[in-house]
């Protein structure tokens, strides 16, 4: 599955090219007002933060939430106090887009990431290009010369990458990097099956100063808990808040625990 994913993010890329050059996305990252500092808004604190995601589908769950103003979803998040916003780019399994982004972007104060199957420096420029503030690197997608190049070229840039593991051994590849946060993502990305204790047993791995994020089988408040038990310092929660009647209260809920 993913390298299906990453497969079909680099030939929708490649289309893209074709209408914008390299040369002119890279000059409208450059133009770009500096990146919000992603870092300080999801610094340890005493009460859990919340990543709250802009996610229309997805190959495990299929359509999610139609989302017709992601803009105006993103304004909710940061009205019940997320603090920051992850949008879905990929457009063939998830149903995002770089509009998408561009649009929270220019609706919210708060940093945006982009989440998307990257795997090339075309698309980190489109990242700062529409706004975004971190760029999501999945090291099971990357060996590791392209992770490193990418990683640096995010900071370059003025942002922040979000390093995605799933196993002891892709922890450690992540901290030869240096980064300042590293997710944990409790869904296998070959099989898509989620394991809630993934996270409890990488985090005393990853050390103090480095934002540990917990991502994926979030449903309640309780899973919320589960993870700021096992050392989470953030939590990303898409799936639960997209189908949740009232996102405002869903993150006054999961802040509280």
């Amino acid at each position: 599955m993913l390298s299906d994913l990453v497969a079909g993010a680099l030939e929708d890329a490649a289309a893209r090219r074709h209408v914008r050059s390299l040369a002119e996305v890279e000059a409208a990252a450059l133009a770009r007002p500096a990146a919000l500092d992603a870092v300080a808004a999801l610094a340890p604190d005493d009460r859990v933060k919340i990543i709250a995601e802009v996610k229309r589908s997805s190959p495990s769950r299929g359509t999610l939430a139609a989302i017709p103003d992601p803009a105006g979803l993103a304004a909710r998040y940061e009205e019940g106090g997320a603090s920051a916003i992850s949008v879905l780019t990929e457009g063939r399994r998830f149903g995002g887009s770089l509009d998408d982004l561009e649009a929270v972007r220019a609706r919210v104060a708060i940093p945006v990431l982009r989440k998307d199957f990257i795997a090339e420096p075309y698309q980190v420029f489109e990242a700062r290009a529409a706004g975004a503030d971190l760029v999501l690197l999945i090291v099971a997608a990357l060996d590791q010369p392209l992770l490193r190049e990418l990683h640096a070229l995010i900071g370059e840039l003025g942002m922040t990458a979000l390093v995605e593991t799933h196993s002891a051994d892709e922890v450690q590849r992540a901290l030869d990097l240096g980064p300042a946060l590293v997710g944990v993502n409790a869904r296998n990305l070959t099989t898509f099956e989620l394991d809630p204790e993934l996270f409890g047993r990488l985090a005393p791995g990853i050390p103090e100063g480095i934002v540990r994020i917990a991502e994926s089988a979030v449903l309640s408040p309780a899973d919320v808990a589960h993870y700021r038990r096992a050392g989470a310092d953030v939590v990303l929660v898409g799936e639960a808040l997209v189908t949740h009647g009232d996102p405002v209260a869903a993150i006054t809920e999961f802040r509280s625990v």
